[in-house]
């Protein structure tokens, strides 16, 4: 079984942000699941335990993956990965697949690379954190598309996409789930 955690911050306020681009990815994946034959997934719902929305994806009746959305602040989120990873025995180094935004990376671009090092992520570092390993595969999805550069990293990553960079990450998003679809299928 895998999990696939998409990273993000809850709230009305932080919806369409960058920083949301784990949760768009989760979100993306899930909805490409209904369109096909054999896997299907379910509503996402709040796990109050998990500190998180999951949804799980199917093959009948057998869980394939779980994907969650932690209901945590962006930088706490290592507490709710660890909880599902504890419940459902999940072996976090070959297993789980995390999804986040990337300064580094242009938006429309994306990489996916095991045990990459977060560089200032305090998502991913607090993920790392609470599982002791970083041995784990990212989606890292750019997210990068200032015009002015003087933006603080810190300011931009919460604010809002604009219509055609919603666009280009759609795009983006298609793209990186291609990527990961074998990990999940077989």
């Amino acid at each position: 079984m895998k999990l696939i955690v998409g990273l993000g911050n809850p709230g009305k306020e932080y919806e369409n942000t960058r920083h949301n681009a784990g949760f768009f990815f989760v979100d993306a994946l899930r909805e490409k699941f209904l369109y096909q034959n054999t896997l299907f997934p379910t509503e996402w719902r709040t796990e109050d335990t998990f500190k998180s929305d999951i949804a799980f994806i199917k093959d009948g009746s057998k869980i394939v993956a779980i994907l969650q959305k932690p209901s945590t602040f962006m930088n706490l989120s290592g507490e709710a990965v660890s909880k599902i990873i504890k419940k459902f025995d999940i072996e976090s180094s070959n297993d789980l697949i995390l999804a986040h935004d990337d300064l580094d990376i242009q938006l429309g671009e994306f990489k996916i690379q095991k045990g990459k090092s977060p560089l200032g992520h305090n998502g991913v570092l607090n993920v790392e954190e609470h599982l002791g390993i970083k041995d784990f595969k990212r989606v890292r999805i750019g997210v990068e598309n200032r015009a002015d550069k003087n933006i603080p990293g810190l300011d931009y990553v919460l604010m809002k996409f604009k219509k055609e960079e919603l666009l280009t990450l759609e795009e983006t998003m298609d793209d990186a789930i291609n990527g990961i679809l074998t990990d999940i299928i077989l």
